[in-house]
């Protein structure tokens, strides 16, 4: 859901730049270890970071890994900063950018961790390949990261959760940590979104999984 659009978050998100990017991520492939003060640490990226809570918190509980966040709307990317400035974690950068285009702005075997948390489900069937989690999206995530790197999910939408477990199976990711109700399980949840605080405090149940890089990677089918 796109949010009203406030004229003046444009010049209030500025305050935020030395690690908010509203364009030229793509000159940072390849490199973007290099923006941070280590780099030699993993690299976690969460997609669709929302209004920031997941990703400040994790940046706070994880000083030894470097975040990146990426999310399409200005309007939201601007609280994602303020929160991370709140929480003063210097491992954290934003950028303003489409997923679907995410193998403009990453090298293979850069990212370490993409972590998906509530993504839009695209309830119907033919808006399926827009689905973060459909088989070509899963494809370009494998090619981003290092061996045995990971793709963690999260969802409440139980459609999109069976969706997404077949998915990685047809792609051949080994799944681990699979729950249909995360908050009740032995799966530490380190951190939550604002949207999963909300709605699992009315009772709704969290999905989760994890999957692994698969052995052999697939070539991007769009080229061809």
């Amino acid at each position: 859901m796109r949010l009203r659009r406030k004229p003046w978050i444009d010049d209030a998100i500025r305050e935020y730049d030395s690690f908010v990017h509203l364009s030229g991520a793509e000159e940072y492939k390849g490199r973007w270890r290099s923006v941070f003060a280590r780099p030699d640490v993993p690299l976690w990226v969460e997609l669709g970071t929302g209004k920031g809570n997941f990703i400040s918190q994790m940046a706070m509980l994880h000083p030894e890994v470097n975040f990146i966040g990426i999310e399409i709307q200005t309007g939201v990317l601007y609280y994602a900063g303020k929160k991370c400035a709140e929480a003063e974690v210097s491992n954290v950068h934003l950028l303003k950018y489409d997923v679907a285009k995410i193998e403009d702005i990453f090298a293979p075997g850069e990212v370490d961790r993409f972590f998906i948390n509530f993504c839009d489900p695209w309830p119907k069937s033919r808006h399926a390949k827009r689905r973060l989690t459909y088989r070509l999206f899963l494809d370009r995530y494998a090619r981003l990261l290092a061996p045995g790197g990971m793709v963690l999910f999260k969802s409440d939408n139980a459609g999109l959760f069976d969706f997404t477990l077949e998915e990685f199976r047809q792609r051949n990711w080994p799944l681990s940590e699979v729950t249909y109700d995360l908050h009740h399980s032995d799966i530490v949840n380190e951190a939550m979104t604002e949207y999963e605080a909300k709605f699992s405090a009315k009772g709704q149940p969290i999905f989760h999984c994890a999957a692994t890089r698969p052995a052999e990677v697939k070539a991007d089918e769009s080229a061809h």
